[in-house]
């Protein structure tokens, strides 16, 4: 029996509601015409309705709704979770020049929040052979910092962390940061930017 978590994703949202309004019948073990009964709808709309072959009027939604015992926002989850991902294929990061692409930084988005309010830039940062130190950044939200290879010192505040691969720092940014020394070049580090709404 498919449950309304494993239903899987549509590209049109006559299809994602269809495949909802099946799921959620199937998973409660009700009958296409019971449900149909339940909702005041003919069999053969109910029908088309889970087949993807026509778009239901708010009302309708809201009687299925009604008579399966969801919010109507069920209905449109399944398309709205398909949309909101972004893939990025290895090597293929969006570079942005940031300011510390002046110091020889390498920024590359890798990804970017479709539907959030909360802003969300994870960047593949490279320094290579002869970057330059940069401590002086400040912005709005926190930001994660995941080290992958090579060794820098990573300034926050008035306080100095010395990253090796594996090592991890989340801070509050709007306290001055940034890689002010490096021991071991090139260095890449995943860094994870979030800025809340009201920021």
């Amino acid at each position: 029996m498919q449950t309304p978590e494993t239903t899987p994703p549509a590209d049109r949202l006559e299809d994602a509601i269809g495949r909802k309004v099946r799921a959620l019948r199937q998973g409660l073990d009700v009958t296409l015409s019971d449900l149909a009964r339940s909702a005041g709808l003919s069999v053969g709309m109910l029908s088309k309705i889970e087949n993807g072959q026509t778009s239901p009027s708010l009302t309708t939604l809201q009687a299925l709704a009604a008579a399966l015992n969801v919010p109507i926002s069920m209905f449109f989850q399944d398309f709205e979770d398909r949309r909101d991902c972004s893939y990025v294929p290895a090597g293929q990061g969006v570079r942005i020049d940031r300011r510390g692409t002046r110091a020889g930084h390498v920024y590359e988005l890798l990804g970017h929040s479709l539907r959030s309010a909360t802003k969300i830039e994870p960047f593949l940062i490279t320094i290579d052979e002869g970057g330059a130190a940069h401590d002086t950044f400040q912005h709005p939200g926190h930001e994660f910092i995941y080290m992958l290879s090579g060794r820098v010192t990573y300034r926050h505040g008035d306080r100095h962390y010395d990253l090796a691969p594996g090592d991890a720092l989340f801070f509050d940014a709007l306290a001055p940061h940034g890689p002010e020394g490096f021991a071991d070049l090139p260095a890449k580090y995943l860094s994870i930017i979030v800025t809340p709404p009201s920021e």
